[in-house]
C-alpha cells in the first residue's frame, strides 16, 4: 500500500485557470482549509504537481 499523504487547500480557486479547478475538484478539494487525505499514487502526485501553488502538503 502507498503511503498517505494529507492535502490542504490554502489559495482559492478563484482566477485558476478551469484546468487547476477540475484539478482539485479531482482531488476533493472543494472549499478553502478542506483536508483530504489520498494514498501516494502517481496519478495522484502529477494532479498535486499541477496546483502546488494553491496547496499544503503534509506526510
Amino acid at each position: 500500500m502507498s503511503a498517505e499523504i494529507r492535502i490542504t487547500l490554502v489559495r482559492s480557486h478563484i482566477g485558476a485557470s478551469a484546468k487547476q479547478k477540475s484539478v482539485l475538484g479531482g482531488l476533493g478539494l472543494t472549499k478553502m482549509n478542506k483536508s483530504v487525505v489520498l494514498n501516494s499514487s502517481p496519478e495522484v502526485m502529477g494532479m498535486i504537481n499541477k496546483v502546488s501553488h494553491m496547496i499544503k502538503i503534509e506526510k
